[in-house]
């Protein structure tokens, strides 16, 4: 079997991937850490396919930019949902055949293991994450608690972080504002609604930190630069429990939705890459990925046995999106509201930071 490799996107794919059986487009950082070791390196093993994991900010652009450019060297990719609706709506995704999915591992056919909305016609969740937001407990022992604190200079001051988008940060604007999360996308709907949230982000414009990349979160909450920065999930449970750094979570207000493996359109190797999805989306991976970070799996059977941490201690319950306490005032990511609004409100995003 051929050597297993994870390569960041200071390397070019196109060499290696020629010398592979299947490429994976994945996040970086703590995520595809937690992919390689529960997806990438138990297919290698169980098939002896070569399999190499690349890296990217956002795999989304980078994709389309491959179908459409005739030129596809990745074979998988980790997406948002949104992305994996609107690419699928674009031509730019392979269908899965949802019926091709294995069933649970106690036997419960695939169609009622997963959860609500974790499989569509282009693709299959990988996990449970969510936007939360985070402080160093040094500078703050006793919060902040709410999502309202997060735009609280006064009661909190210094810097904070957010990611150069518009998605999850004009709801996290309105959340903060005191718009419930089950109206939230509704006010949002409207041009008031979004003049509500941009004006909710003007409080706090002098003083954010914008980041791109989500290993850039923890480092710039790990450095001082910022005293708190929304941020995955799972990449503050990892600094937290991997290097120690005294990071919390608030989950107040916290957004979340599925992540989800695709085939790019015209992949190189579509069929030993549909076998890949299938394997690390059945039941044994999806567990096996919520024991190195701390997303949720989107199948009922993976989550009948107790999950634990890497570490062989931590169990993962209390750590997970979709943990009932964790859920109190959520928000779950509308797809069809942003493969409707995110041209437009990114538009708007960006002028308005350019203002």
């Amino acid at each position: 079997m051929k050597k297993i490799l994870i390569l960041s996107t200071a390397l070019s794919s196109l060499a290696f991937a020629a010398n592979a059986d299947i490429t994976v487009m994945s996040w970086g950082g703590a995520y595809g850490e937690a992919q390689n070791e529960a997806f990438v390196k138990p297919f290698a093993a169980a098939t002896g396919k070569a399999t190499i994991m690349v890296d990217s900010d956002n795999p989304a652009p980078a994709i389309k930019a491959m179908v459409e450019a005739g030129n596809v060297t990745v074979d998988v990719a980790s997406v948002e949902y949104a992305d994996a609706i609107r690419l699928c709506d674009e031509g730019v995704l392979e269908p899965i055949d949802a019926a091709s999915l294995p069933a649970g591992s106690d036997g419960t056919p695939a169609a009622d293991d997963f959860l609500a909305g974790a499989v569509t016609e282009c693709g299959v969740s990988t996990d449970i994450w969510a936007n939360v937001f985070a402080y160093d407990t040094t500078k703050f022992p006793e919060g902040p608690t709410t999502v309202a604190d997060f735009f609280d200079l006064e009661k909190f001051p210094g810097k904070r972080g957010l990611r150069k988008g518009a998605k999850a940060v004009l709801e996290l604007a309105l959340l903060g504002d005191g718009v419930p999360a089950a109206e939230v996308y509704n006010v949002l709907s409207t041009p008031e609604g979004v003049d509500r949230a941009f004006a909710k982000l003007d409080t706090i414009k002098k003083d954010v930190v914008w980041w791109e990349a989500g290993a850039q979160a923890p480092q710039l909450l790990a450095d001082g630069e910022v005293a708190m920065t929304t941020a995955y999930n799972g990449r503050i449970f990892a600094a937290a429990q991997n290097e120690g750094k005294p990071f919390q979570i608030v989950w107040d207000g916290q957004i979340y939705e599925n992540e989800m493996f695709v085939v790019p359109k015209g992949a190189p190797n579509a069929a030993d890459a549909m076998e890949f999805v299938k394997f690390a989306t059945s039941t044994e991976g999806l567990r096996a990925s919520a024991q190195q970070i701390s997303y949720g799996p989107a199948r009922k059977s993976s989550m009948k046995e107790e999950l634990i941490f890497k570490d062989g201690k931590t169990v993962m319950a209390p750590h997970l999106p979709t943990a009932p306490e964790n859920l109190t005032n959520a928000l779950e990511t509308s797809s069809a509201f942003w493969v409707d609004h995110d041209a437009e409100l990114n538009e708007r995003f960006q002028a308005w930071l350019s203002q």
